[in-house]
């Protein structure tokens, strides 16, 4: 069995061709001609194809004779609606459309969504079910959901799981880092309430449910939410990280949401004059005021698999790396 992962040299995708590979599996890493390899090139048993989601032909070149395929390739922060819509949404059609001309070789494919997909809680912070209609608050949500649908629209024709983790965290991720260097300079701003609760997944965890879904006893179609068993709040995720880093944040101070908007504009001008994509966007703010919590007991039943680091101890495992590489 040859398994195919895109986004490979990305944070989950790493840590899913990671997990593979060290259990012996044979891999095919999808990766932009552009992109860091190094990580992926001291792994045996990994076959690595330039190429991306959105561009066709290396789609269809990558799923030749795979038996497997992870799909965790997905842009996080874009320049436009249109630019999310193209990865994430039209590049997982690519991939369908590519995954269904290699026949019934194809035993599994795994679409890693977002709980963005769904939307957020309710004012409560309880975990939103399954079966609630969804109601994502973001060009990203929004991107992911439509790609849910072109997979899920496929059930009848492939094998195909869809996996909604919530926040995920760990070693190699970059879009977390910006908090734990926050609290290392000892001075932290404050987008949500100390009691707001969330959902969080230790990244190579979540790399395991991958893994699990490519050969679990599930029906087409299935659908999954991911998490560590806790519901946290923002206060736990802070106490957690000031005690990794063996550091109190000096300085706490509340944002207002009206100076965050002013920020999140900035910001936008900044990556419209630089021609970046930026995190902090005034769309994104609709994630940052709400609560998302889900409920991934569903996925340990029938998946049979379970988190297996605790949310302390995945909390220091990070911080350990990114002190160990430099990053903080």
């Amino acid at each position: 069995m040859t398994v195919l992962v895109t986004g490979a040299t990305g944070f989950l995708g790493s840590h899913v061709v990671e997990r593979l590979a060290r259990a012996g599996q044979a891999v095919r890493a999808l990766a932009r001609r552009t992109s860091d390899r190094s990580f992926l090139q001291t792994l045996e048993g990994v076959e690595i194809v330039e190429g991306s989601v959105d561009d066709s032909e290396s789609v269809t070149r990558a799923l030749r004779g795979v038996t497997g395929v992870v799909h965790a390739a997905g842009l996080v922060k874009a320049r436009s609606a249109d630019e999310f819509r193209r990865v994430n949404t039209e590049g997982t059609r690519n991939m369908l459309e590519a995954a269904k001309r290699a026949g019934s070789r194809l035993e599994r494919f795994v679409y890693v969504s977002s709980l963005t997909a769904a939307g957020p809680s309710d004012a409560d912070g309880n975990p939103v079910p399954l079966d609630r209609e969804a109601n994502p608050v973001t060009h990203y949500g929004r991107s992911k959901l439509a790609a849910e649908c072109a997979v899920l629209e496929q059930r009848d024709a492939m094998k195909v799981v869809v996996l909604r983790p919530p926040a995920i965290y760990g070693p190699r991720d970059r879009e977390i880092l910006i908090f734990f260097r926050a609290i290392a300079k000892g001075v932290l701003p404050l987008t949500n309430p100390p009691r707001s609760k969330l959902s969080m997944l230790y990244g190579p965890d979540c790399a395991g449910a991958c893994v699990r879904a490519l050969g679990a006893d599930v029906e087409s179609g299935s659908l999954f939410y991911l998490d560590d068993g806790e519901v946290h709040t923002f206060a736990d995720l802070i106490y957690q990280s000031e005690a990794a880093l063996r550091k109190r944040a000096w300085l706490r101070f509340a944002l207002p949401q009206p100076v965050t908007l002013t920020a999140a504009f900035l910001s936008e001008l900044y990556g419209k004059l630089t021609n970046r994509a930026v995190m902090l966007t005034r769309d994104k703010c609709n994630e940052l005021f709400a609560q998302w919590v889900c409920d991934g007991s569903l996925a340990r039943q029938r998946l049979g698999w379970h988190p297996e680091v605790s949310f302390a101890e995945g909390v220091q495992r990070t911080v350990d790396w990114y002190r160990e590489h430099r990053w903080i």
